[in-house]
């Protein structure tokens, strides 16, 4: 059973931080890629940041120039999103998604989701 849950979210002041974790199960972990998406009312759903579970290699949306870091820890099959200097903008749902291989437009193509966790600035 293929399931992805999502924590971490919150309610924060502008400026400050939160760290958003995804665990993974019913997956081989290292052959996939896992991305963190958002998205705010009344907008369209946006790519973040995506990592290869098995290399490491990352790609982040262009907006988050630099505020978010994309992680994972292998050994818990978790996804993580540090969320820095945090903007009211980025008031949004915030989902894990995962797709075995990413696209040139990466942001294409996930095709499992998890339920999302609900991040506030203020």
């Amino acid at each position: 059973h293929v399931q992805l849950v999502e924590s971490g979210g919150g309610s924060v002041q502008a400026g400050g931080s939160l760290r958003l974790s995804c665990v993974a199960s019913g997956f081989t972990w290292r052959s996939i890629w896992v991305g963190w998406f958002r998205q705010g009312l009344g907008t369209e759903r946006e790519g973040v940041a995506a990592m290869s579970a098995g290399t490491g290699t990352t790609v982040y949306g262009d907006f988050v120039k630099g505020r978010f870091t994309i992680s994972r820890d292998n050994a818990k099959n978790t996804l993580y999103l540090q969320l820095d200097s945090l903007k009211t903008e980025d008031t949004a749902m915030y989902y894990c998604a995962s797709v075995l291989q990413i696209s040139g437009d990466w942001w294409v193509g996930f095709n499992y989701w998890g339920q999302g966790t609900q991040v506030t600035v203020s």
